[in-house]
Order: structure tokens, then C-alpha cells, then sequence
């Protein structure tokens, strides 16, 4: 007997009278319910015994069989038998869905979640019950939806009867079928989609994919903007009631469910896809990725509402949290056109310019110390709370502008056309000449973000630009110091700013350009980003060394100090004269430069950029030796003094615990980097 009749014929066994069509239109009492129960424990109970003999037997070879040795009691011929079976069993299983019980759904969720271990353990025909349960979502959607599905209008035409005989067996018992039911589907196949994480098949993970992807591909998900069209109207509630809103609210709850659930499931797939790569498992892009991308704005759409003229009312918080994690999944596996990109951008503006212009130095709440669940969250304010969560969505939403931005106005963006499309005046605007003005936009973008936020005298006051600068970048740093994994990415994206360039030309954009990264590269300059980022450490080596070998951000630091230890080195004169007040910086350097305010022109003094120059600092150490010929030891640069002492015992503690083979990786490179570094160290004390 096949595993797909044993397993058909024990779901017969014990579920056969609540789950054929007549039944599944009865009320639900409270007796029924119960014997569902029982009944689904039981299956449940007997579809992990045969997973267990099978996992225990699989090395030997043998065979397991069931105690049900009778034919399955769907009619069928030999040819067709295991596509009848399987029709059979998802039919039964995924109609308990429909039920009113919560316990039956959550039961009949995990049976679902049983049989595919047991097919995917036995080597059954898995992929067959995967694209069976898919199919049953879609149709789902189509009848909660009321429209003919794909899958029912076409069957007569198909040469393939299993798709038919899964229809026949399902649609009459789905016509309950709600969003709710939908949202019990999902929450199957994402459940599925964990084991299959854990497992590390990259082959029954393509078969899931594609079944996934057909059923996107069939889902009319036009017809959602109708359902989910004015659903924050008329519905202004305090955020504090953003849990009882989850449960409940206006009967809205089927579809809050089942957009949470998608959600969570799309972030899963994007999230199973980054592991497989990372894991090295050679696993082609597949076409889902673009599904998921195009997916995006309807989902922002349904979530927040039109135009996001409802985001900060009273839609749960959540949402906008996951939004925005899948959007950074997706950006940073997969590489998007710069019409995406100015899209994506513009999507930001539209749902989350409040968390884009909040100040970035507002101070963290008191209560982020406390553990989720910790008493002392109790005395908590609803405005407080709100605070507490707005900073890590603010944190997310940023991530993401400073992603799009730089990737629009990197070297890989095509900005070798040129057009008149944009303007300083014109604001941030989609065109139809996207790949002429993907620069543009993306300049156009960090401009407006930096009037936002730097107040407009320091442009203008030169003697004050270096501490301006110093003071917002500190608390830029400061913002992402609460998220480890997030505080890396950022500096890790902060690595690619591109320095202003000689420019040619004269334009109104022209000025723009130039100013605009011109201040980007003070801002977030990679030397001073660095000095101050271990400041913020408080100059403690052990913070590092706990970064380093954490699983959740060892690899993203040691990339980040790898590449930091090599741009000191490279560029030493920087690193050394770096200080907080500016005094320390060479001012024979500074050069006038025209800076655009306002449609008028100043001359100011501007800080030098980056320049590699792996020779000694000679205007400082020239005044260096000069003051201890006549007996006075000047400390110019006290911030590097810190960070030589944080990074030099950095490398003692590394080195040690490598000796010991205590390191969790091999930090030869790190250790290399180190000791260049304290190379340059020893060779300037010698000019002291």
C-alpha cells in the first residue's frame, strides 16, 4: 500500500463524519467539537509514530507499514490512485479549517503540518501535496473573495484529472471559506516552510517555491483593494489598543488575520532564501523573488491604507514593522532596477515620512532597558510604549532610506544619459526617463532629508560645520546603538559613500549634486563615522571583542573593523588629527567652496575629505617635534589615544583567545589588520 492510501485511509478512519459536505455545514456544538478533538489527536498521535520508525529505520532500509492495510475507500484505478489519495486527504484536512472552533483549526493546522513531514520523510509524492494545499488556498481566496479561480475554469480543459479530482473533493466543502480560512492555510505551508529550514533541502524547497509561485500568479489580487479600501475609516482608536485591535475590530478580524499571516509567511520565504545562500547551498533566484517585489506596494496599500493618511492612526504598529522587514530581506538579497528603486523611495515618503523626518537626536525612552515581559514595562505610558516602538520602526525606515538612496546614486546606477527631468525645485518625482534620473532622485532624496534635518545656519557657519556635523552623526550612531544586527548594517552601508567628485559643468542640479555630496561625505565620513562609533563604545575593547564573537553580529563586525583598520591605514594623517572640536584637524588644508542656501551662493571653509596617504602626517608631526624640542608634549588628537588603546588591546585579547583556539573563527586577517595598525602607532611615537 503507498503512503498516500495508508494515510487516507486512517484520516477516513476517524474523521469521516465530520468532514464530508453535508457535515461541514452543520453547527458546530460543543459535543461535535470535542470529538473533532479526539479524534484529530489521534491522527496526529499516528502520523508521528510512522515519521518516528521511519526516521529510526531509514539508515537499514526497511519499509514501514501501517496497521490500515485496507484500500483506500475513494474509487480509483491503480494509475491515479496516490493523486486520488492526496486530493482525498487535503480535502478532509483543510475543510476543518473552515470550522468556527479555533482548537479544531489550530489541530487540524498541525495534522496538515504532520502529513507533509511524514510524505517528505517516507519520500512520498511531497511536491503532489504541496501543490494540492496551494491549490486549496487559492481556492479559498477565490470563494472568500466570490470570484471563479483559475484552477475551476480551466479544469475541464485539462488533460491532467488530478487537479480535478482535488477540486471536486474540495470546492463544495470551502464554501465557507473566509479569510480566516485562508489565514489557517498559510499558517500551514509557513509552518511547513520552518521544517523545511531545518531540514536544508534545497530540493523540496525549489518544489515549494513553485507551487507558492503558481498560486500568486493565479490569486486576483485586485480584488483586494475593494475589501481593504476605507477599512481605517471612521475607526480612530488610541494606539494602546493595538492587541485588542489584532483580535477584533468591527468584524475586521478574518482580514487582519490574513494579512498578518501573509506577511509573516513572505518575510519567511524571502528570510529561507537568505539562509540557503547563506548556508553556500547553490540555490538559482527564483522567480518568486519578483512576485513578492511587485507585491510590496499592494500590501503597503491594504496595511496602512491610501496614501498612508491612515499609518499613524490606529493600524497595529506591527505591520508597519514587517513591511519594512520584508523590504529590507528582499533589497538585500536580490539586486532591484533603479525603477524599483525610485519606486520603493517614493513608498517611504508616502507611509513613513513621519518616522523619516522625526529628529534623530530625540532621546531614548528609560524603559528600552527593559526586557519584553519585564515587570517594569507595566508602569509604562500608552505614549511612552508608542515611543519605545516608533524608534526601532524609525530605525528600519532610515535603514532603508539610506539603502535606496546610496544605491541610486552609486557608480552601478546608469547615469550616463543625461536629461533636464529634475530640478532643485521640482521635489521628489517619479518620470517616465527612470533609468536617466535614478541619480538624480536619489541625490534629489538625501538633499531634502539633510534640510530636514540640519538646521539651515550650518551650511553657513563654517566655524561651526565640523562640530555640527560631529553632533549629528554621533546621534545618528546613537539611534542605531539598541539594535546590534541593524547598528552593523548601517555602518556597513555608511562604508560605500561616495565623495563629492571634480565637477564640470554649471547647472541648477549641478549645485545640488555637489552640495548634496558634499555633506554626505562629512557626514558620514568613514574615519570620523569610525572614531566615533568606538566612542560611543566608550573606548571598551571587551564591547568589541563581545560583537566579534557573537553569532548574531561576528560576521557583520569583523567585516566592518576589517574594512575600517584598512582605510586608517590608508589614510593615517586623517585618522590621527581626528578631533571632537575640529581642532585637531589640519587647517592649512581647508578650501573655499561655493555652498548653495536658499537659490543664494556663499563662500564658506569646509572640512577636507578622505584622502589615502599612507605617508606620515608632516604639518602635525613638523608642530609635534617643534613643541617637544622646547619641552612641551601637546596632545593633539586625544580621541586617537582612545582608539589606540581600545583597538590595541583588541588585538592582545583576540590574539589570546586565539592561541587558545577559543575564537569561534580563524581571525588571522583581523589580527593582520591589527598589527598594521600598530605598526603606524610605534612609527609615530617615534616623532614625539
Amino acid at each position: 500500500m503507498s503512503d498516500a492510501s495508508r494515510l487516507c485511509s486512517l484520516i477516513d478512519e476517524y474523521l469521516r463524519p465530520y468532514t464530508e459536505p453535508q457535515a461541514a455545514v452543520v453547527s458546530l456544538t460543543k459535543e461535535n467539537e470535542k470529538a473533532i478533538l479526539i479524534a484529530l489527536s489521534k491522527v496526529v498521535k499516528e502520523i508521528q509514530l510512522w515519521t518516528r520508525k521511519i526516521d529510526r529505520f531509514s539508515d537499514d532500509g526497511k519499509k514501514v507499514e501501517s496497521p490500515y492495510s485496507s484500500a483506500c475507500s475513494c474509487s480509483c484505478s491503480a494509475h491515479s490512485e496516490n493523486d486520488h489519495c492526496l486530493a482525498k486527504i487535503v480535502a478532509n484536512l483543510v475543510v476543518l479549517l473552515t470550522f468556527d472552533s479555533q482548537y479544531v483549526r489550530h489541530l487540524a493546522g498541525n495534522a496538515i503540518s504532520f502529513v507533509s513531514k511524514f510524505l517528505a520523510a517516507s519520500e512520498g509524492e511531497w511536491d503532489r501535496f504541496i501543490h494540492f494545499l496551494c491549490v486549496c488556498m487559492e481556492l479559498a481566496i477565490a470563494n472568500a473573495l466570490s470570484y471563479p479561480s483559475v484552477t475551476s475554469t480551466t479544469e475541464a480543459e485539462d488533460s491532467n484529472h488530478d487537479s480535478l479530482n482535488l477540486y471536486a473533493a474540495v470546492n463544495p466543502r470551502l464554501k465557507k471559506a473566509d479569510l480566516s480560512t485562508v489565514a489557517g492555510i498559510i499558517q500551514v505551508l509557513r509552518n511547513i516552510l520552518k521544517y523545511l529550514k531545518q531540514d536544508a533541502d534545497d530540493h523540496l524547497l525549489e518544489m515549494f517555491l513553485d507551487s507558492v509561485d503558481s498560486c500568486l500568479s493565479n490569486v486576483r489580487w485586485d480584488l483586494l483593494d475593494e475589501i481593504y479600501e476605507g477599512r481605517n475609516r471612521g475607526t480612530q482608536k488610541s494606539s494602546s489598543a493595538d492587541a485588542s485591535y489584532l483580535r477584533n475590530i468591527n468584524g475586521l478580524e478574518p482580514r487582519v488575520m490574513f494579512l498578518g499571516m501573509f506577511l509573516q509567511l513572505l518575510c519567511s520565504l524571502v528570510d529561507q532564501l537568505d539562509f540557503m545562500e547563506a548556508a553556500s547551498v547553490s540555490i538559482d533566484k527564483h522567480p518568486i523573488h519578483l512576485k513578492i517585489v511587485n507585491l510590496v506596494p499592494k500590501f503597503l496599500h491594504w496595511c496602512l491604507g491610501k496614501q498612508g493618511e491612515y499609518a499613524d492612526a490606529c493600524i497595529p504598529r506591527y505591520f508597519r514593522h514587517k513591511l519594512l522587514v520584508l523590504m529590507i530581506r528582499l533589497s538585500s538579497q536580490i539586486h532591484l532596477k533603479c525603477s524599483i528603486l525610485v519606486s520603493w523611495l517614493q513608498l517611504l515618503y508616502t507611509y513613513f515620512q513621519e518616522l523619516l523626518w522625526q529628529p534623530i537626536t530625540q532621546p531614548e525612552s528609560c524603559q528600552d532597558q527593559c526586557l519584553e515581559g519585564s515587570p517594569f514595562l507595566l508602569s509604562v505610558s500608552d505614549v511612552e510604549m508608542r515611543a519605545l516602538h516608533s524608534r526601532h520602526i524609525q530605525r528600519q525606515a532610515i535603514f532603508l532610506f539610506i539603502k535606496y538612496s546610496f544605491s541610486l546614486i552609486s557608480p552601478k546606477a546608469d547615469n550616463d544619459k543625461q536629461c533636464e527631468c529634475i530640478t532643485p525645485n521640482s521635489g521628489l518625482t517619479l518620470t517616465s526617463d527612470l533609468d536617466c534620473c535614478c541619480r538624480k532622485e536619489g541625490l534629489l532624496a538625501l538633499y531634502k532629508w539633510f534640510q530636514g534635518h540640519l538646521l539651515a545656519e550650518t551650511f553657513l557657519d563654517h566655524e561651526l560645520y565640523f562640530e555640527r556635523c560631529i553632533t549629528f552623526t554621533s546621534s545618528f550612531l546613537q539611534l542605531f546603538l539598541h539594535e546590534d544586527d541593524m547598528l552593523f548594517k548601517m555602518l556597513l552601508q555608511l562604508l560605500g559613500v561616495p565623495f563629492l567628485p571634480e565637477q564640470q559643468g554649471k547647472g541648477n542640479f549641478q549645485d545640488v549634486e555637489e552640495d548634496t555630496l558634499f555633506h554626505l561625505s562629512n557626514l558620514f565620513n568613514p574615519i570620523h563615522l569610525f572614531h566615533l562609533f568606538l566612542l560611543e563604545l566608550h573606548y571598551d575593547h571587551q564591547v568589541l571583542l563581545d560583537y566579534l564573537i557573537s553569532k548574531d553580529t561576528g560576521i557583520s563586525c569583523a567585516e566592518y573593523l576589517l574594512r575600517c583598520l584598512r582605510m586608517v591605514c590608508d589614510s593615517w594623517c586623517l585618522f590621527v588629527e581626528f578631533s571632537l572640536d575640529g581642532k585637531g584637524i589640519n587647517q592649512s588644508s581647508y578650501k573655499k567652496r561655493k555652498v548653495t542656501l536658499g537659490g543664494s551662493k556663499v563662500l564658506a571653509d569646509v572640512m577636507p575629505r578622505l584622502v589615502k596617504n599612507n605617508e606620515t602626517c608632516t604639518s602635525v608631526e613638523k608642530e609635534c617635534k617643534r613643541d617637544h624640542q622646547y619641552g612641551h608634549k601637546k596632545y593633539i588628537a586625544q580621541p586617537f589615544e582612545e582608539a589606540k588603546e581600545c583597538l590595541l588591546s583588541l588585538r592582545n585579547s583576540v590574539e589570546g583567545l586565539h592561541e587558545k583556539n577559543l575564537f569561534p573563527y580563524n581571525p588571522k586577517v583581523l589580527l593582520k589588520r591589527l598589527t598594521r595598525f600598530q605598526e603606524l602607532c610605534l612609527k609615530k611615537e617615534r616623532f614625539f
